[in-house]
């Protein structure tokens, strides 16, 4: 079972129960290693006097793995099986398990987890080992060149022991500064397909403590009562009637005035109390657009002049070349407003302790940012702040906001009581879906210009939408030159070489709150080039298969040819133009996040009585695949989420509230909608790259055309649901 602990607490444990050694990295990089009594850093493996080994995962887990790959990595090099080593999640401390692609900030996303991980998990691990047998060296009296480590068992010659003898000696000795780490051809875990996920038991037989199992001694519940459109303050309340509710116990107008917390003793009574609370609200200042207006803003933009040369093209040499070309292939594509609707609802527990400590249990995705908004909030310095990272239920980028919003919100619930009761906040799944943050609406309008012989001359791509950096605490590392590479990614840095390619943006005015979604700007510009690509070598004559190989062919570019093997084996493996009788394919790939996915999708029936997925054929590149199982998992749950969402979901809003309230009305993608998905996964020697993320981008535009395929009518504005497909 998972433990959760802060490193005071980590430390104080550890050496309660005698030797251990511990192994990491100081804040400067460099590898460190200490028993329990001497540790002044932060550790990465921990490994106590009994010969446990503990892994200390710095990513949380919502799903995707990282507690089960990051031990693999220690494992494999210390020369363990996965049932010799445990996991905890780390604590919140930027100065040491700061993801390293994120810069000095703790946090999970981006689908960055193994890839900043591998040589730092790897070399602790192999640290680790190289001590341990130095230890036994030097207790045997034999050359450490001899001396191996397999299943947790020290051996050298007729000599073998557990490590646990080993520790304590091992614990004072310095860590190797550059340990030598296993060769591929040594590994017996990472690449293996029968390792299975280290959280899979906890999750089957209910030991598992995701954040919304939390429950403290006389916690208290809260719920907030928000506004129906963004921008609206709470002025007062009467809250009458919530004291006719069993187990209400107060309301209280938050210090931002964004809401007022009602606290009840039970999550049900909470949700009564909140039901029948009247709340005067000043809507001065809160949106009042309804969809249709925000939708026209973004196609206005499309047809105007672009505010940014995003790949400083000239943009008037590509108009006229397209302008020229013997044939000319235009589309506009608009994606609406997007929930993430994760099954886990938002939801954390906040208390302070005897010693005037703030405590935050969460499905923690980005500790640094609460951390540092409670030592705001509360004036306390950064080690009186402790976050406990629990498991969650989902989050695809949800519980990641650049302003730390529902902590935030727990915290100035908490502030306004007397402290003497935890608070645990609780979304409900209403909240989640009309009061949450959403993937931002875009369009893109795109044309294409071809010469007889059916190559593009020249490629102008106009995009316009609704920033998700810009206006956050992360504009000033993430935006340059203007430009939200998030709004363009996918399109401006497309691994195809496409001739006289021009790439415009324009930002639009935010019709709520927009945040990163499962693939963040990939999710619409996947689907844009790929449906594009097809519609382009079909009015070429050419096969999409092939005309897409054409554009990834060079063989000095490494993006390009790792691109294209995953269209190959993709298309060999969906056997590709050959799709039984009544059934069409569409093809898709692209590189997102450092990996690359192809995707063919199978489809029967037709759009007006029903169409129905038949099987999704998935090729991915994500460099060394350390748990193959997970991949595939990953890669699986991608792609129902990128068409899920496609098929029939949308955020619209009238008067500037939502209307959509729940499942009913925003579906989920049910388990009868794909019939079956086979995943491939390209054989490697690269560093690993993500796996979180790339299974959606492609999902879309290969469903899209193979509906295109199959019946004429291209897609370009969704969900499709809406604009002439329905679903079997």
């Amino acid at each position: 079972m998972t433990i959760n602990t802060s490193r005071r607490g980590f430390l104080k444990s550890a050496a309660a129960a005698g030797a251990v050694l511990l192994v990491g990295t100081r804040p400067d990089g460099a590898l460190a290693a200490a028993s329990s009594e001497t540790a002044q850093f932060n550790p990465f493996v921990k490994i106590d006097a009994d010969g446990t080994v503990t892994a200390i995962v710095k990513h949380f887990e919502k799903g995707q793995g990282p507690a089960t790959g990051l031990p693999t990595l220690i494992a494999e090099e210390i020369g363990l099986t996965m049932d010799q080593i445990e996991y905890e999640f780390a604590p919140s401390d930027p100065n040491v398990y700061n993801n390293l692609l994120f810069g000095p900030f703790q946090g999970t996303g981006g689908s960055t987890a193994m890839a900043n991980s591998w040589l730092q998990y790897r070399q602790a691990g192999a640290a680790a080992r190289e001590m341990l047998i130095n230890a036994a060296a030097q207790s045997w009296g034999v050359d450490a060149s001899g001396i191996t480590i397999e299943d947790g068992i020290v051996k050298a010659g007729d000599k073998s022991a557990p490590i646990a003898e080993f520790v304590s000696a091992a614990s004072q000795l310095d860590a190797p500064a550059e340990p030598r780490l296993k060769d591929p051809s040594e590994f017996r875990l990472i690449g293996n397909e029968t390792v299975r996920r280290k959280d899979t038991a906890i999750k089957s037989n209910g030991q598992a403590m995701f954040a919304m199992d939390v429950h403290l001694p006389n916690q208290m519940i809260a719920m907030i009562k928000r506004p129906e459109a963004k921008g609206g303050i709470a002025l007062g309340f009467d809250d009458s009637a919530s004291k006719e509710v069993k187990g209400y116990i107060s309301a209280a107008v938050l210090p931002n005035q964004a809401g007022v917390a009602v606290y009840a003793e039970n999550t049900w009574a909470a949700i009564q109390a909140r039901d029948a609370l009247e709340v005067e609200w000043d809507m001065s200042g809160a949106e009042t657009r309804n969809s249709d207006q925000i939708k026209a803003e973004i196609m206005a933009a499309l047809e105007a002049e672009p505010t940014y040369n995003v790949n400083k093209a000239d943009f008037a040499a590509v108009a006229a070349a397209i302008d020229g070309a013997d044939k000319v292939v235009e589309k506009t594509f608009y994606f609406p407003l997007l929930a993430h609707a994760p099954m886990e609802p938002l939801n954390c527990t906040i208390e302070q302790t005897a010693d005037g400590d703030i405590v935050l249990h969460d499905g923690a995705q980005m500790p640094t940012g609460p951390h540092m908004a409670y030592q705001q909030i509360f004036g306390l310095p950064a080690e009186k702040i402790h976050i406990k990272t629990m498991l969650a239920g989902g989050s695809f980028g949800r519980r990641a906001t650049p302003d730390a919003d529902y902590q935030v919100e727990a915290a100035l619930a908490f502030v306004v009581t007397d402290r003497s009761r935890p608070v645990k906040l609780v979304w409900t799944r209403e909240d989640d879906i009309r009061s949450g943050y959403y993937r931002p609406a875009f369009g893109h309008k795109v044309r294409v210009g071809l010469d007889a012989e059916g190559n593009i001359v020249g490629w102008q791509h106009q995009i316009a939408g609704q920033s998700v950096i810009k206006g956050t605490p992360f504009e000033a590392v993430l935006v340059h030159d203007g430009i939200d590479h998030s709004s363009v990614e996918g399109v401006s840095d497309s691994p195809y070489s496409i001739p006289g390619m021009a790439v415009g943006l324009t930002d639009t005015p935010k019709a709520t709150t927009v945040l990163w979604w499962r693939s963040v700007g990939h999710t619409h510009t996947a689907y844009t080039m790929e449906t594009m690509m097809d519609l382009v070598a079909e009015a070429a004559g050419r096969d999409p298969v092939e005309f897409r190989l054409a554009h990834l062919s060079d063989s000095g570019n490494p993006d390009q040819q790792r691109k294209a093997a995953v269209l190959k084996l993709a298309a060999e493996k969906a056997n590709w133009g050959n799709a039984p009788e009544g059934r069409s394919q569409g093809i898709a790939v692209h590189k997102s996040f450092g990996s690359y996915a192809a995707e063919v999708v199978e489809i029967s029936g037709d759009p007006e009585s029903g169409i129905r997925i038949e099987k999704v054929t998935c090729a991915v590149d994500c460099g060394i695949a350390v748990n193959p199982d997970i991949v595939r998992a990953q890669m699986e749950g991608g792609i129902g989420y990128g068409i899920g969402h496609v098929m029939r979901d949308q955020i619209t809003l009238t008067s500037g509230a939502v209307d959509q309230y729940n499942f009913p009305d925003y579906e989920p993608l049910r388990i009868g909608d794909i019939a079956a998905i086979d995943v491939h996964i390209m054989p490697s020697a690269e560093a690993p790259t993500g796996v979180g993320e790339p299974g959606t981008p492609p999902s879309a535009p290969a469903l899209a055309n193979a509906i295109k395929a199959l019946s004429g009518l291209h897609v370009a504005q969704l969900p499709m649901e809406e604009h002439g497909v329905s679903f079997a």
